[in-house]
């Protein structure tokens, strides 16, 4: 593997990465695009982690220390933008449609051709045009601070297959419903219900990534029945779940 905090303009390329593989901990002095054109790609900071198929990109910005890890097999694509193309994109990490028209950008960007400087700057600007013109996909999971709530992400994430109420877990942790409600939106943004929901739509692209059928990742992770999750996972992901498993295998 290379050493990524090296990599600079010039040396895009695509990096196999094994199941569970993990980069070390880096940054870049240029933002880049991060696509995984085959498998299931994590973004982990200290603010969170997103999570993209192989329908989305990840946008890192320059300087923003974070680490990659592979759900499968998986080919990770690097594209770094100049300062003025990384400008039109958001001041932090962050999912972004992949049009197939910037996915053949970014696999031709990327691919050991020899192509001209301008060629190389123009396939940049195909791409950016595409991935700004979409919006941003809610595929972060934010990570809490306060021990009560990282105890009831660990509880929670022990056992997903269980719905259990934000008062339930608050009498675990010794805080009401009505505080932790608040400490939920105060770090990470959105409702208890929200993350969860995050949560267990990150676990099923990981166990539809390794081969769990629809109907086990739909009970596994919490729902109510397939069709609630079939919803909620196309609501999110852009596709349905068995859409989404059969262009992996």
């Amino acid at each position: 593997m290379p050493e990524f905090r090296h990599l600079s303009p010039g040396l895009e390329s695509i990096f196999p990465l094994e199941h569970d593989q993990r980069t070390p901990v880096h940054t870049h002095q240029l933002g880049h695009l991060v696509y995984p054109a085959t498998g299931l790609l994590s973004l982990v900071t200290e603010a969170g982690a997103w999570i993209a198929p192989p329908n989305r990109v990840v946008w890192i910005p320059a300087g923003f220390e974070h680490q990659h890890r592979a759900h499968g097999s998986t080919d990770m694509h690097i594209v770094f933008l100049s300062m003025a193309m990384a400008a039109l994109l958001p001041d932090s990490p962050a999912v972004l449609v992949m049009t197939p028209l910037a996915r053949e950008a970014t696999l031709a960007l990327t691919r050991d051709e020899a192509r001209s400087a301008s060629s190389l700057t123009r396939l940049r600007w195909v791409i950016i045009d595409d991935v700004v013109s979409a919006p941003e996909q809610p595929l972060h999971l934010p990570e809490p601070r306060d021990d009560r709530l990282v105890a009831i992400a660990a509880l929670v994430e022990r056992d997903l297959s269980n719905p259990v109420t934000l008062d339930q877990l608050g009498r675990e942790v010794g805080a009401s419903e009505r505080t932790l409600s608040r400490l939920f939106y105060r770090e990470t943004g959105m409702g208890f219900r929200q993350w969860r929901t995050q949560l267990r739509i990150h676990r099923a692209l990981i166990m539809l990534t390794e081969g769990t059928p629809v109907t086990g990742v739909a009970a596994a992770c919490g729902w109510a029945n397939p069709s609630a999750f079939i919803d909620a996972f196309t609501a999110l992901v852009g596709q349905s779940p068995g859409r989404y498993q059969r262009s992996l295998f």
